[in-house]
């Protein structure tokens, strides 16, 4: 299964490695979906500082989400 890189801040980076943000929040462009792995790069709003972390995603929904978007849970892959 192919890994969908994504670019996440400091501030939200910091967050999941501490285990605090078990969520993403993301436009639905790639068609997001349970069991799916995603590589969190974190993303300094120029260029990618080298770290990441790779989570897969647990849950998928729309609700009360702008059209277009959807909110998933995620776990780190052991």
């Amino acid at each position: 299964m192919e890994v969908q890189k994504l670019k996440i801040l400091p501030e939200f980076f910091k967050a999941v490695l501490n285990g605090d943000k078990l969520f993403e929040i993301r436009r639905n462009d790639r068609d997001y979906q349970q069991g799916q792995n995603v590589e969190l790069a974190e993303w300094d709003g120029k260029d990618y500082t080298g770290r990441s972390v790779l989570e897969v995603i647990t849950y998928v929904t729309d609700y009360h989400q702008q059209p277009g978007y959807v909110v998933f849970g995620m776990r780190p892959i052991d």
